[in-house]
């Protein structure tokens, strides 16, 4: 059974969010705010965090800028306000994703169904594109035999496009290859999540030479 922690000050948002994915078939663990996440997150090791942006004390944003430095647990973030400064700081902060309240259970849980899904059951293999090396098997990416440490969004991105290498995806094609329905996420997310991965692989993240930009299009990988 996997475990979701849950972290939220709101308890009609924690009393949804914790039927919804208990009913799911997850072990379902909830904290209120960051100290409580922290001391959680230590006990239970879960697989995947729901993460509040605003809480009292330490922010969501900040939690999630303090799990990354030790852990690359997939994060989803809830916003309550919509706002896009929130949604893009979340994501250079580290999140995999975000759902904006309010907002649908059923939706929260199929992006949680399908974040866990990449993770799992994926054919083992090697690719190789110059120095950058992706092996499937242990999820690890090195760059000249140095491990980089991807989140579960940065990775999806890169190995669906290192499996097509020389190929243009656009965003919408990058976003519909990372989930299994419709994508919620606006494609501004992809821009960040290319931006955060070129910081990881790239020598010269402003001049790559790896993960290229189509103009007006989306993003393709090199050739090898």
């Amino acid at each position: 059974m996997k475990k979701i922690l849950v972290v939220d000050d709101e308890e009609s948002i924690v009393k949804i969010v914790d039927y919804a994915l208990s009913e799911a078939g997850y072990e379902v663990h909830v904290a209120r705010d960051g100290q409580g996440a922290e001391f959680v997150f230590g006990q239970v090791k879960p697989d995947l965090v729901v993460l509040d942006v605003m809480l009292p004390g330490k922010s969501g944003l900040e939690i999630a800028q303090s799990l990354r430095q030790t852990s690359q647990v997939p994060i989803i973030m809830l916003s309550a306000r919509g706002d896009e400064v929130d949604r893009i700081l979340g994501l250079e902060f580290g999140a995999d994703d975000y759902v904006t309240k309010p907002f649908s259970p059923r939706e929260l849980v199929s992006r949680v169904k399908a974040i866990l899904r990449r993770i799992e059951g994926v054919p083992e293999e090697r690719i190789r594109i110059g120095e950058l090396e992706i092996d499937t098997g242990s999820r690890q990416v090195t760059l000249s035999g140095q491990v980089q440490h991807l989140t579960t969004s940065e990775y999806g991105i890169l190995l669906h496009l290192a499996r097509h290498p020389g190929k243009a995806f656009s965003r919408r094609a990058i976003l519909s290859a990372l989930w299994d329905e419709s994508p919620v996420s606006d494609e501004r997310a992809v821009d960040v999540h290319v931006h955060n991965i070129r910081e990881k692989i790239e020598a010269d993240h402003k001049n790559p030479t790896y993960l290229l930009t189509v103009r007006g299009y989306g993003y393709r990988l090199r050739e090898p």
